[in-house]
């Protein structure tokens, strides 16, 4: 209840009630209402500044523990990372070595995803830098991790097909030769016999009467067989698979044809002096991916260690070849 008010009249000499006007009335109440407003809404400012509400108390409870739970994934995924680092080398170093595969490009283990708003919708957020690097761990050890189990597919192909790589790498001299007295000249630059110039010689020589059979060094399929006055004379090479070919020059007659499969130890032709030679022998190479490397490493059928050294120290001989 309002309380009634008073106040003294000097003219009557009594007191008189106040009684106040509807103008005075609604300005009261006007004022009365924006101070209570206003003391609500700074009330309200300081308590949703100062203090959470449970639902926000609960929110921010699960943004923690989820952020400790990311922080803790991006550190098993560290962990992932070296292991995986680990297998990687071992792949490369040991067993792609074992059964001669080529290493797997680092930028091919190591490539990214791409396109640049890949992880857009992961941005905006107070946790995004975190949120967005452990993604991002997510895709490249995905991806790292199906190129290692493609790899590990191929060398098990390879190890089961142990016995027919043995069988196709070169391993054998191409010609009779037990006493190694018809190694001339070997892998190296050497002199040329007809331009007297210091040339790579990307093969080795071996000296022999003209019908010397000659043989293949490894299992394959003959993959060029050639007749020229030039260069290679009357030449064949064989495909051995897992990127070895071989090459046999200068021959007076060869027996295979095209696309024939042959054995190591099989004749293949004769030895002769067709195209730039000076004397009947036979000019044998062996390639590897496409590039000419030294023979003399391909003997291990043939030689032991012994025998393998006193060939090793006859190929380096600087001498001049026969073509």
């Amino acid at each position: 209840m309002a309380k009634i008010k008073y106040y003294y009249d000097k003219n009557s000499l009594s007191y008189q009630r106040i009684k106040l006007s509807p103008l005075t009335k609604l300005k009261k109440f006007i004022y009365f209402s924006s101070l209570v407003a206003l003391t609500s809404f700074l009330l309200i400012v300081v308590f949703f500044n100062f203090f959470d509400s449970p639902k926000e108390k609960k929110l921010k409870s699960e943004i923690q523990n989820l952020t400790e739970q990311y922080e803790l994934i991006d550190e098993k995924f560290n962990q992932v990372e070296l292991v995986l680092d680990d297998l990687q080398k071992r792949d490369d170093n040991i067993y792609r070595v074992i059964f001669e595969a080529e290493p797997i490009a680092s930028s091919i283990r190591k490539a990214g995803y791409g396109g640049i708003n890949r992880y857009k919708e992961l941005e905006g957020y107070s946790n995004s830098d975190l949120i967005i690097q452990t993604t991002k761990k997510i895709d490249q050890i995905s991806k790292q991790m199906y190129i290692q189990s493609k790899s590990f597919d191929e060398i098990v192909d390879l190890a089961k097909n142990k016995t027919k790589m043995l069988a196709s790498i070169p391993a054998i001299q191409p010609v009779s030769n037990k006493d190694l007295s018809r190694m001339a000249s070997g892998f190296g630059y050497r002199i040329h016999p007809i331009y007297k110039t210091r040339r790579l010689h990307a093969g080795m020589d071996f000296s022999a009467k003209t019908g010397t059979p000659i043989y293949a060094t490894g299992d394959g399929k003959v993959f060029k067989v050639s007749k020229t006055r030039k260069g290679y004379g009357n030449y064949v090479i064989i495909d051995h698979g897992y990127g070895y070919k071989t090459l046999y020059a200068h021959m007076s007659k060869f027996i295979v044809k095209k696309g024939q499969s042959v054995k190591r130890g099989e004749t293949i032709g004769f030895v002769g002096n067709t195209g730039t030679s000076v004397a009947p022998h036979l000019h044998y190479e062996v390639h590897k991916n496409g590039r000419k490397i030294d023979p003399v490493n391909f003997y291990y059928n043939d030689l032991n260690a012994e025998e393998y050294e006193k060939m090793r120290i006859i190929s380096s001989q600087s001498n001049q070849s026969f073509d």
